[in-house]
């Protein structure tokens, strides 16, 4: 199928977007932004990897330094997690302003990133630092629309549409073309940007990425090339639609307005009001709540921990703690973590749904919204969305409760019976044992999980491709040249 017509009426478009004194103003405006945007990332990327590795090491090296000590004691000194940020965060900053990267780690206490109320909070779409996904995302369709709102009305206006179309040109041909036209630019101004985005990235790395890290990349350029295609259709099909460039003008910068600010804010409000969640001072208080119902370990007289020392005493036939051949305090302890991580799991796990049925207002607008669509995946492929967030607390809790039970273990192991005197030395154990804690390690969400949970996001992207093909092949049938 020859496509000369198309080419043509491309040709003529890109000539003409390029007279308009205009455009090379905004185009180097938004290239000042994105360099902006690149420094920035490169800092904070570089800033905020060089902090955590610091003082995970650090925390590491106190960890190990402790002297012989009781292990329970170590238990309560604790422990820090802290989350790398992924090289992809450079271009995606998505939520990671407002959540932390550090966890303190303890014995009995379950903290939040940073002990911030950010870790509560599940408002997705906010406007925050210049990012080169804001510029891709915001700025990008802003510019599409400027470059493409008199694409076909300034040929209706001025009579030249009339002409084409009783020259034998066909609506088909002139839709197409004046995409093309569109897109060629778009094509001309976003090959640069990748490729130098491209450069950025490996030398953030020292040339030195993995499989997994490619994948993301290569699906991060590829939706928002996709995603900008989208505007250079509704532009062109909104122009064709008009009948004085005026009117598609202001149309078009409507639809900016509600895709890219209206929507994302609306929803995730309305989200937060019909399904509102918890404080994190109510939160809180309600573990407390629990655990005290089930039993407080530092109470001797406690129903819960009372039967569980006579039942003890019952087994080992004795009659008091201290003839156990293991440390009773150790064992309650155990005991006592175990339930404490139970009902904070299931706390939390609660909580999370309420935030699932939340950001489900979100990805359900992502099928008429682009834009919430793209935000979703690149959150996602950068793992600075909320998922990622709380993938961070799951690891970080895992981490602390299996230190915890194996200070715990220790104790019962190590620490005698004995009921010690006011001038018996303190009961220790080898600093040597605190290396059976291994180092926290964060481990980022694979590529494949990351499809998985946006897969929503990623049909309704496949949703629009068809619905755009299908409003062209409407317009071809029925717009006219008046």
């Amino acid at each position: 199928m020859s496509l000369h017509n198309e080419i043509l009426i491309a040709k003529h478009l890109n000539k003409a977007i390029f007279k308009n004194r205009a455009v090379p103003i905004i185009i180097i405006f938004i290239g000042i932004l994105l360099l902006y945007a690149t420094f920035s990332g490169w800092e904070n990327y570089t800033n905020q990897k060089q902090t955590s590795e610091k003082y995970q090491h650090e925390s590491r090296e106190d960890w190990l330094n402790n002297p012989d000590k009781n292990p329970h004691r170590m238990a309560h000194y604790g422990n820090f997690a802290f989350r790398k940020s992924t090289s992809l965060s450079m271009f995606e900053y998505g939520m990671e302003p407002f959540f932390g990267n550090a966890i303190f780690l303890e014995a009995h206490k379950q903290n939040s990133a940073n002990f911030s109320e950010a870790g509560f909070s599940s408002s997705m779409m906010r406007f925050g630092e210049i990012s080169i996904a804001m510029v891709l995302q915001i700025l990008f369709p802003l510019l599409i629309f400027f470059i493409g709102f008199n694409a076909i009305a300034t040929e209706r206006e001025n009579g030249t549409l009339k002409l084409l179309l009783s020259q034998g040109v066909s609506w088909k041909q002139i839709l197409l073309g004046k995409t093309l036209g569109i897109a060629s630019v778009v094509v001309l101004l976003f090959i640069p940007i990748i490729l130098v985005l491209l450069l950025v990235w490996m030398l953030l790395q020292n040339f030195t990425v993995s499989a997994d890290e490619i994948l993301k990349m290569m699906l991060f350029i590829l939706f928002h090339f996709i995603y900008l295609l989208f505007f250079c259709v509704i532009a062109v099909l909104i122009s064709a639609a008009s009948k004085t460039s005026k009117n598609a003008l202001v149309s078009l910068i409507g639809i900016w307005l509600l895709f890219t600010i209206i929507l994302p804010r609306t929803t995730q409000s309305i989200g937060a009001y019909v399904y509102q969640a918890p404080s994190k001072i109510e939160f809180n208080s309600a573990i407390e709540k629990d655990i005290l119902k089930q039993g407080d370990s530092h109470n001797p007289n406690d129903l819960h921990y009372k039967a569980i020392k006579d039942s003890l005493l019952s087994v080992y036939n004795v009659d008091s703690v201290q003839k156990l051949p293991f440390n009773y305090s150790g064992f309650i302890m155990t005991e006592g973590e175990k339930i404490s991580s139970t009902i904070y799991n299931k706390h939390l796990d609660t909580l999370l749904q309420v935030y699932a049925k939340q950001n489900s207002f979100s990805k359900a607008v992502s099928f008429i919204n682009p834009y919430i669509a793209i935000k979703n995946i690149s959150m996602g492929l950068s793992n600075t969305d909320y998922d990622s967030y709380i993938n961070f607390q799951k690891q970080a809790e895992t981490y602390r409760y299996d230190m915890a039970q194996k200070m715990n273990a220790l104790q019962i192991k190590y620490i005698s019976n004995k009921k010690q005197n006011p001038t018996d030395r303190p009961q220790i154990i080898n600093k040597n044992y605190w290396a059976d804690v291994q180092e926290f390690h964060y481990e980022p969400k694979d590529v494949f999980t990351i499809l998985k949970n946006e897969l929503l996001s990623i049909i309704s992207i496949a949703l629009w491709i068809g619905i755009l093909l299908f409003l062209l092949k409407i317009a071809y049938k029925n717009l006219k040249a008046i």
